[in-house]
């Protein structure tokens, strides 16, 4: 059995992507990782820092991002569409560039993989997710973020990355355009792994995770419209109240150390559980509705969700 990593990223060192660590936390686990590599701003050192990784299982592609050809977010899942082409494992192990997996897992993935290998029904692993937010002690329980996602797909030319790469589906005869296509994609049959994926993606000093928010929605949303959408905003992204948050208490990935010593922006955290700034847009999970259904699904339903976004056909296995 061979198992590959792949990922995408650009500007990670400028937007405070930890794709370093991302990669190294699964790398004693694939047999190769590769990583489509977008082309960086000027002084953007992701090259510098993809370099430190001193292993030959590692495969840098080299692209070129248009935004103009692939709009709405769909340029993330062209280039992990790049990189899953150069994958020549049995199972494919995909990971963002702001999430990684605590090595307590790399066994317990690897044996699943190799009990399911050929089971042919199954064209995937659905993972457990924990997203931080504002700190590495803060993670969301909340119905407006998704509790699990497709992370390890077969190495079927037919599964592409879907929408904005947060997942995959079987797109026979695909065009290799449209992403977003609903008419005649299938959702993937999947079995559960038990093991978590750490997502980062909302943990940077404020002012990165605005330049963060900023790039990701100049990809979904045009350079125009985001010109207009921050003209009024200020420097600093607003957590809001963390206090309102699930707190953590174990540990992180041994590859995140350098991170979580790194942070030094507590200071302009909200620790309550009250909204300081009352002239901002509220947060998805701070709104009323959100807030209502977390706490049925918390408190009556056992943590089951309520519809939400569920893009896979569970099989029991």
């Amino acid at each position: 059995m061979r198992i590959s990593g792949f990922s995408m990223v650009k500007n990670a060192d400028s937007l405070y992507y930890p794709i370093k660590a991302a990669i190294e936390s699964i790398l004693p686990l694939v047999d190769e990782f590769v990583l489509a590599l977008g082309d960086c701003k000027p002084g953007d050192r992701t090259q510098e820092l993809i370099d430190e990784i001193k292993s030959d299982k590692l495969k840098v592609i080299h692209t070129v991002w248009d935004l103009e050809q692939y709009p709405r977010g769909m340029e993330n899942a062209h280039q992990t569409d790049i990189a899953k082409a150069a994958c020549t494992g049995d199972w494919l192990f995909y990971l963002q560039a702001d999430e990684v997996v605590h090595e307590r897992y790399l066994p317990v993935i690897k044996a699943r993989c190799l009990e399911l290998l050929h089971d042919e029904e199954i064209e995937g692993l659905l993972f457990h997710y924990k997203h931080f937010w504002g700190d590495y002690k803060h993670y969301h329980i909340s119905h407006g973020w998704y509790p699990n996602e497709i992370r390890i797909v077969r190495n079927r030319p037919d599964i592409h990355s879907w929408e904005s790469a947060q997942s995959f589906r079987r797109i026979p005869q695909f065009d290799g355009i449209n992403y977003r296509q609903q008419e005649g994609t299938f959702k993937l049959k999947v079995a559960r792994v038990d093991a978590y994926i750490y997502h980062y993606g909302w943990v940077r000093p404020p002012h990165y995770m605005q330049n963060k928010k900023k790039a990701l929605d100049t990809i979904h949303k045009g350079q125009a419209k985001v010109q207009e959408m921050y003209e009024q905003a200020k420097a600093d992204f607003d957590y809001g109240p963390l206090g309102r948050l699930g707190k953590y208490e174990d540990t992180h990935p041994a590859v995140m150390q350098e991170w979580l010593d790194r942070f030094n922006w507590g200071e302009k955290l909200n620790y309550g559980s009250r909204i300081q700034n009352n002239t901002r847009a509220l947060h998805k999970h701070e709104r009323f509705k959100y807030r209502l259904l977390t706490f049925l699904e918390q408190n009556l339903l056992g943590g089951k969700q309520i519809g939400g976004f569920k893009n896979y056909i569970l099989l029991k296995r």
